[in-house]
C-alpha cells in the first residue's frame, strides 16, 4: 500500500497554493448581491423620475421613490438568506473524498485535498480532482458526465482519471496530479452550480413579458412627454407631475423582484426541510412533473437491511454456510446494504484466503470470491444465477412475494475472474433479507395520486418482491420483469403506460425508461441513491438524489434530499407549484397595470393631438404621481406580495406567457377605457380650478380602483377564505383613505362632488362587469373549467 503525504508536506503544499481550494458553489458574494439589487434598470428609471418630481418641490408626489428602497432591501435580504441556506446545505451534501495520509486515512472536504494526495476509491465515489491510478482491483470508472460515453472504462495503475467521473465498481486509489483551477471539472462545476435562474421557463416567460412591455412604453412615453409639455399649456410643474404620473405606473417595478423573492423563499423553505436545491429552476421543474420514477431500496424502503433467515439447500451445513457468507462479506472493501447486513450477522472466519474477486455490478446482479482450498463462491440474484424454473429459484420467488429480498449463496464451477464466470452455479443457501418500508412512503404515494402524478417503481430487485412492496403501499398493477421489456422505444413507452412496477431493471434500462416516458410527452422526475441510478438521474427532467446515496448520484441530481426522506418530495412539488401559480397571478396584476397605464397615456395623447385642429381643450393627464402610488398600494403592491408567497398546490402547465397575456390584455383595456371615460365625464377643461381638476382626477381614480380591484378579485380565484378577505381588505382600505380628511388633503383627493363620484362608481362597476365577462370567455377559449372556489386537496403531512 502506498503511503500518503506527511502533515508537513501537506502544509508545504497549502502554503504554496497547491490545494484544491476552489469554491464548491459559485454563489454570488454579498457585495455582488447588493449591487445587483440596487443598480437595476427599474431602480434607475424610478430614480430619474423621482429626481424630476423633487425639482418641482412636491415631496408628497415623490412617495413612489420608496419603491426603490423596498425593491432593493427585500431583494437583498431574501437572496442573502437563500445564499446562506444554499452554502450551508452544500457543505453537508458535497462529496467527501477518503484521503490517505501518514497521519491516518479520513474523509476531507474537496477543498482540503492537496497536490500528490493519495485518494481512495470505491463504488459510487466521485473523482474530485484529476489524478493517476496507483492501486486498482476490478476498478471501472464512468466518464459519461464529461465525455457522454456511457460505457464504464477499466482503469489500471498509471491510467489517468478526470475529476467529474465516478467509480462504477471495484476499489483503488489515485494520486492527485491537478488540483484547484487546473482540474478538468473545476470550471464546469463552477458554472453548473451557480445561484441562477437563467434556465427557468418561468424566468424566460417574465423576460418575454418585459420585452412586450418595453415595446409599449417607448411610444406611449414619448407621446405623453410631447403632449403634456407642448399642447396643454399648463405650466412646467403641472406638466412634469402629470408626465411622471403617466410614466411611473407603466413600469412593472415589482414583477422581477417578486419572482426572485418567490424562488429565494422557496430555497429557504426547502432548506429548512434539509432539501438542497442545486439548480433553482428544479423547484419550478418539479412542479410540472407528471411521472415520478422511484427506486425501491432507499426510497420506498429504508436503506438498511437485516438478515431475517438463512435457508440451507441440499446437504449444506449451517456452519459452512455461515463461514462462507462471512468470508464473502469480509472481502468486500466497499459493501452494499446487503453485504453490510451479512457482515453484521456473522464474524469473519479464519483460514479463508482470497485468490480472486468479482465485485457486484448492477448489470450482472452477482459478486463472488475464489478462495484457496475453499473453492469459488458467488452470491447474487437467484433468478439470475439459476434457471428461473429450478426449485430453488421458485422457492426464492415465493419468499420474494412477501416483499423480502432473497440472495442465493452458491458454488461456481469456475474461478470468479474467469470471463465465463459464474458458469453453472450449485445452490448452497438462500439468504433472506428484510427491509422496512418507510412509514411515510404510503402517505407520499397517496399525495402524488391525488395530484394526478403517476409513480413508476423501478428496481434492480426481483420483480415479485418489488411488486409485493408496491402492493403494501397501495400501488395497483402487476409487476413486470424488466428483462421482458421491449427494446424498441415506442413499444417500451407503451409497456410503461400499462405497468407501474418493474423489477430486475439494469442501469441502462433505467435510462431508457426515462427517455421512453419523455417521448410520450411526460415530464419525468427520477429518484435514486446508487451509482446505478446516475445515468437515469442525469437524463430525467428532474433528478432527485438521497443525501445518504453515492457521491456520484448527488453530483448529477438537481435536488438532494439530505434527510433521505422520500416524503420530502411533496413539499418540493408544493414549492414549485406555489412559485409558478403565484407568479402567474402576480404577473397578471402587474401587466394589467402596464396595459391600462399605456392605454390611458395613448388615449390622452391622441386627444391632445386632435384637440388643436378641433379647437378643443387638450387633456391634462388625469393623475399625479401620488395618485398612481396609492392606486398601486392595494390593487397590486400588498396583494401581489401576499399572493406570491401563499400556498398553492395547483398543478403547473406550459403556456405561462399565453395565459398571462390573455388575462392581462383584456383586463387592462377595460380598466383603461373605463378610466378614460370617467375622466372625460368629469373634466372641466384646462381652465378649470384646482378643485375641479382634483375632482376630475379623483373621479378617474375611483373608476380605476373599482375596476382594478375586480382584476385582483379575478386573479385571486379559485377563492379560499383568506383570498376573499384579502380582496375585501384592499377595497375597505381605499374606503378609509377616501373618507379621512387628512388623507384627502395629503393625497390630493376630492370626492365631495357626489354626482361625479356616483358616475365614477357606476362606470367602475360597468368595467368590473366587463372584466368578469372576459374571465368567463377566456376560460371557454382556453378550454379550462372556471372555478370560483378552491376544492379541497390532499396534502402531505
Amino acid at each position: 500500500m502506498i503511503a500518503g503525504l506527511t502533515d508537513a508536506e501537506v502544509a508545504q503544499r497549502v502554503a504554496a497554493g497547491k490545494s484544491n481550494a476552489v469554491p464548491e458553489r459559485a454563489t454570488r458574494s454579498v457585495a455582488a448581491i447588493v449591487r445587483a439589487n440596487v443598480f437595476t434598470r427599474i431602480n434607475a428609471i424610478l430614480g430619474v423620475l423621482l429626481a424630476i418630481v423633487l425639482v418641482t418641490g412636491s415631496v408628497i408626489n415623490g412617495l413612489f421613490g420608496l419603491l426603490i428602497v423596498a425593491n432593493s432591501v427585500i431583494g437583498m435580504v431574501q437572496e442573502i438568506r437563500a445564499k446562506q441556506t444554499l452554502d450551508k446545505l452544500a457543505i453537508v451534501g458535497q462529496a467527501k473524498p477518503l484521503v490517505r495520509r501518514q497521519s491516518g486515512t479520513r474523509t476531507l472536504l474537496p477543498g482540503e485535498v492537496v497536490l500528490d494526495d493519495i485518494i481512495e476509491l470505491g463504488p459510487g465515489d466521485q473523482v474530485v480532482v484529476d489524478g493517476e491510478i496507483v492501486e486498482g482491483e476490478n476498478l471501472e470508472v464512468d466518464e459519461s458526465l464529461l465525455t457522454g460515453e456511457a460505457d464504464p472504462i477499466t482503469k489500471e495503475p498509471t491510467d489517468g482519471v478526470m475529476s467529474g467521473s465516478f467509480v462504477v465498481t471495484g476499489i483503488g486509489a489515485y494520486r492527485a496530479t491537478k488540483v484547484g483551477p487546473e482540474a478538468y471539472a473545476a470550471k464546469l462545476a463552477e458554472e453548473a452550480r451557480k445561484f441562477s435562474l437563467v434556465k427557468s421557463e418561468l424566468r424566460n416567460g417574465i423576460n418575454r413579458i418585459l420585452q412586450f412591455v418595453t415595446y409599449l412604453l417607448v411610444p406611449a412615453g414619448l407621446l405623453t412627454i410631447y403632449t403634456q409639455f407642448f399642447t396643454t399649456h399648463a405650466g412646467w410643474r403641472q406638466s412634469v407631475l402629470r408626465t411622471v404620473g403617466a410614466l411611473v405606473p407603466m413600469v412593472p417595478e415589482g414583477l422581477v423582484l417578486l419572482t426572485s423573492v418567490a424562488f429565494a423563499v422557496g430555497v429557504i423553505r426547502l432548506g429548512q426541510r434539509q432539501c438542497l436545491v442545486q439548480e433553482l429552476p428544479a423547484i419550478e421543474g418539479l412542479a410540472r412533473v407528471d411521472v415520478v420514477c422511484a427506486d425501491k431500496t432507499g426510497t420506498l424502503t429504508e436503506s438498511g437491511m437485516r438478515v431475517a433467515e438463512v435457508i440451507e439447500v441440499g446437504a449444506a451445513q449451517s456452519e459452512a454456510v455461515a463461514d462462507a457468507l462471512a468470508a464473502l462479506a469480509a472481502q468486500d472493501a466497499r459493501p452494499n446494504a446487503s453485504m453490510r447486513a451479512i457482515a453484521a450477522t456473522y464474524d469473519r472466519p479464519p483460514g479463508w484466503t482470497p485468490t480472486a474477486t468479482a465485485p457486484f455490478k448492477s448489470a450482472t446482479k452477482w459478486s463472488g470470491v475464489s478462495f484457496r482450498d475453499r473453492g469459488d463462491w458467488v452470491i447474487g440474484a437467484p433468478d439470475v444465477l439459476l434457471d428461473p424454473a429450478s426449485a430453488e429459484a421458485q422457492r426464492a420467488e415465493g419468499i420474494g412475494a412477501r416483499g423480502l429480498r432473497v440472495l442465493l449463496l452458491g458454488r461456481s464451477e469456475s474461478g470468479v475472474d474467469d470471463p465465463a464466470a459464474p458458469g453453472r452455479v450449485t445452490p448452497v443457501a438462500l439468504v433472506v433479507l428484510e427491509q422496512k418500508v418507510r412509514p411515510d412512503a404510503r402517505e407520499t404515494l397517496d399525495y402524488f395520486a391525488a395530484q394526478d402524478v403517476s409513480v413508476k417503481v423501478i428496481s434492480g430487485d426481483n420483480a415479485v418482491s418489488v411488486g409485493a412492496v408496491a402492493g403494501k403501499l397501495g400501488l395497483r398493477g402487476d409487476a413486470m420483469d424488466a428483462r421482458r421489456l421491449p427494446t424498441e422505444p415506442a413499444e417500451l413507452a407503451d409497456a410503461l403506460d400499462d405497468h407501474t412496477t418493474f423489477g430486475r431493471v439494469r442501469p441502462d434500462q433505467k435510462r431508457a425508461i426515462v427517455r421512453a416516458l419523455q417521448s410520450h410527452g411526460h415530464t419525468v422526475a427520477m429518484t435514486g441513491d446508487g451509482v446505478n441510478d446516475v445515468l437515469a438521474l442525469k437524463d430525467a427532467d428532474i433528478g432527485v438524489a438521497m443525501g445518504a446515496g453515492s457521491p456520484a448520484s448527488r453530483a448529477v441530481a438537481q435536488i438532494v434530499l439530505l434527510d433521505n426522506r422520500f416524503a420530502t418530495l411533496p413539499y418540493v412539488v408544493g414549492e414549485g407549484r406555489r412559485v409558478i401559480g403565484n407568479i402567474e397571478r402576480v404577473a397578471t396584476l402587474f401587466l394589467t397595470k402596464t396595459v391600462y397605464s399605456v392605454l390611458l397615456a395613448l388615449l390622452v395623447g391622441i386627444e391632445c393631438l386632435l384637440a388643436k385642429p378641433l379647437h378643443a381643450d387638450p387633456l391634462l393627464y388625469p393623475f399625479q404621481p401620488i395618485h398612481v402610488t396609492i392606486a398601486a398600494w392595494f390593487t397590486i403592491g400588498i396583494p401581489s406580495f401576499i399572493l406570491s408567497l401563499a400556498p398553492n398546490n395547483e398543478r403547473a402547465y406550459p403556456g405561462f406567457v399565453r395565459r398571462v397575456l390573455t388575462s392581462a390584455l383584456p383586463s387592462g383595456l377595460v380598466v383603461g377605457v373605463a378610466t378614460f371615460a370617467s375622466y372625460l365625464v368629469a373634466y372641466h377643461g384646462r381652465h378649470a380650478t384646482f378643485r375641479e381638476q382634483d375632482q376630475a382626477s379623483t373621479a378617474a381614480l375611483i373608476t380605476l380602483l373599482v375596476s382594478a380591484l375586480w382584476v385582483l378579485a379575478v386573479a385571486a380565484r379559485p377563492y379560499q377564505w383568506w383570498r376573499v378577505a384579502l380582496v375585501v381588505f384592499s377595497g375597505l382600505a381605499y374606503v378609509v383613505i377616501f373618507s379621512i380628511p387628512l388623507a384627502q388633503q395629503k393625497f390630493l383627493l376630492d370626492p365631495s362632488n357626489l354626482l361625479l363620484t356616483s358616475s365614477a362608481l357606476g362606470i367602475g362597476a360597468l368595467g368590473a362587469a366587463a372584466i368578469e365577462a372576459t374571465w368567463w370567455i377566456r376560460a371557454r377559449m382556453l378550454g379550462v373549467q372556471p372555478r370560483l372556489w378552491r376544492e379541497p386537496v390532499t396534502a402531505a403531512k
